[in-house]
């Protein structure tokens, strides 16, 4: 299921706008990546299909995942994120450079709330609603999650609307976006917010390594606590 859906997306060109960015940046280029072939197309999520934790990220970077071919690879924010889930015992290794570096998530799954990378990092709202049914699809193909990361507000909102078209039901009052905060929703899933490894926030401060390093380390916590049956 999950092989058929990455082809979906990796075909996808329902957004005019992304499709033009993402191309045209991959043939423009940044100066210090003039010898890479960009990926130039929609990224699939990426991980272990048996993942308990899911990440929900924003979009790829222009000279990051739409150029590397993977999700959160290649720039700073991809380093964070590496560094963070390689401490809680996620993945293999603490870097994530190219899509053919070796590492290997360990019951963890990342994905993105939206495929392309957007102009200024902002997609619109249409795009976003475009996108929604691929992550939404991605979310049912992963039956074991029961923690998700959303990385940013963007994402937190994007995967509580795949909820709602899902036709899972959202807690009253809706869940509020803030750093740390973790939502026990109704199909026994948590959701942990997290200021998303963005150069905004890192350079600034308003996300430190050890902040995004607790986040993970709450993540395993609650996969690793046994649940009781009810």
């Amino acid at each position: 299921m999950l092989t058929r859906l990455q082809d979906d997306i990796v075909a996808c060109t329902r957004c005019p706008r992304l499709v033009a960015h993402r191309e045209r940046t991959a043939i423009e280029k940044r100066r210090q990546y003039r010898g890479d072939t960009y990926w130039g197309r929609p990224l699939p999520g990426f991980g272990d299909p048996l993942a308990r934790l899911v990440i929900v990220g924003l979009a790829p970077a222009a000279h990051g995942g739409n150029r590397t071919g993977r999700m959160f690879t290649g720039d700073s924010s991809g380093e964070w994120l590496a560094r963070a889930l390689y401490q809680n015992g996620f993945s293999n290794q603490p870097t994530s450079t190219h899509r053919d570096d070796g590492l290997v998530l360990n019951d963890a799954y990342i994905t993105a709330a939206v495929r392309c990378a957007p102009p200024e990092n902002k997609p619109t709202r249409e795009e976003l609603a475009a996108c929604r049914p691929y992550l939404l699809r991605e979310l049912a193909s992963l039956p074991k999650g029961c923690v998700v990361v959303a990385l940013g507000r963007i994402a937190f909102d994007a995967y509580l609307a795949s909820r709602a078209d899902a036709g899972l039901p959202i807690p009253t009052p809706r869940p509020l976006f803030s750093h740390g905060a973790l939502h026990l929703l109704s199909d026994g899933v948590t959701l942990i917010a997290s200021y998303h490894p963005s150069r905004q926030n890192t350079q600034t401060g308003r996300l430190t390594a050890p902040m995004l390093t607790a986040i993970f380390k709450s993540a395993r916590r609650i996969i690793d606590t046994p649940r009781r049956e009810t």
